[in-house]
């Protein structure tokens, strides 16, 4: 970072998750900011995934429900922050099929309730302060439906959201515009593809398959193993998020992603070669075999794909890993890591199959 530039107090929520402490741990790491990370410790919210940073001096940490106005309020008091990335989010597709009332709760009416506790810090400062603030609303690629063979999203691609999950923050996303138009809040927002890397949560598809390859269990792929993601590596878009927190213009949008298409099928395929490279279990064998199709997902979109353009031109990111050297580092991540993902699997998370509708 430039000597030049001021360092700034950043709230982020939902920093125990993924990609929250992604974020948390490069603006640590790779800046002169000061992070509180703000995080309600669900299922997916691990401080695990914190301990490199969690004795830094500028790094601090709350136990909070964004649901609760009063806790929220009294957070925007003490720590004042000069920008919010605000991630705490329900997140999982399938959870959200199983049970889609949290998702509305968390991801809707927590919005809501972190935007009014913004708001009303926003209106309490002034001259440069206030002029400096900003709210960072993150998102999902989701919130646009499904793509056809061709084409990709862009910023002013209209919204189609398919699942309860994606429905609820494109509800969040409209929200934290309106108060931007409508009470001056000043606001980006961002829009990702599918996140990789270390300290996933396990019940996603790529550490989901690293895990039960490794334990010669069967490897899940939803109906052909046609549909299309693109995706993008979690340091790649920690970096990505700070840049536009930083420097992004108020009231637009950006879209994050990797230039990295493929079928839910070549990436199970890919992670089975790798493996089976830096990890070979004669027992287990080729773990291409152990490929299982299954029934689709209810109302499974088939191709999701970013332009990321305007961040490119206007901010100047690009990512710095391709597909095959993330997924690399992040096989190698898990095989170094074993007690982070071994207390998740012994308690919280198995590995089941969620998001089933009879």
């Amino acid at each position: 970072m430039a000597p030049s530039t001021p360092s700034k107090r950043i709230l982020v929520t939902g920093g125990a998750g993924f990609i929250g402490s992604a974020v948390a741990r490069h603006l640590i790491n790779d800046t002169e900011h000061s992070v509180l990370v703000l995080d309600k410790l669900t299922y997916a919210g691990n401080l695990d995934s914190l301990q490199p940073i969690v004795s830094h001096s500028r790094y601090s940490f709350v136990q909070a429900d964004i649901l609760d106005a009063a806790t929220m309020r009294e957070v925007f008091a003490s720590y004042r922050p000069d920008i919010v990335m605000h991630l705490a989010a329900e997140s999982h597709v399938d959870r959200s099929i199983d049970g889609p009332g949290e998702f509305i709760q968390t991801n809707v009416v927590g919005t809501y309730t972190l935007l009014q506790a913004a708001l009303a810090h926003w209106q309490g400062l002034s001259g440069q302060d206030k002029e400096a603030f900003r709210f960072h609303h993150i998102s999902t690629d989701e919130v646009f439906g499904s793509l056809g063979r061709e084409g990709y999203f862009t910023e002013s691609t209209a919204y189609d959201p398919r699942s309860p999950y994606s429905a609820s923050k494109a509800a969040s996303d409209h929200l934290v515009r309106a108060w931007h138009h409508t009470f001056g809040l000043p606001v980006v927002v961002s829009n990702c593809s599918n996140n990789y890397g270390p300290y996933h949560f396990p019940e996603k598809l790529i550490p989901l398959v690293i895990l039960n390859a490794l334990e010669g269990k069967p490897l899940p792929v939803y109906g052909d193993g046609s549909n299309v993601r693109d995706w993008l590596y979690v340091e790649d878009h920690a970096r990505a998020l700070a840049l536009i927190a930083l420097t992004g213009q108020v009231g637009e949008s950006y879209n994050v992603g990797g230039h990295n298409e493929k079928t839910n099928l070549e990436v199970v395929q890919a992670i089975c070669t790798i493996l089976d490279e830096v990890a070979p279990d004669a027992k287990i064998g080729a773990r291409q075999n152990l490929i299982t199709f299954v029934r689709d997902r209810p109302g499974h979109d088939q191709r999701y794909a970013i332009d990321p353009a305007k961040i490119g031109r206007d901010l100047g990111w690009a990512p710095q890993e391709t597909f095959e050297t993330g997924l690399a580092k992040t096989v190698r991540w898990y095989l170094e890591n074993r007690p982070w993902w071994e207390r998740i699997r012994s308690g919280v998370y198995r590995g089941e199959r969620l998001g089933q509708v009879a």
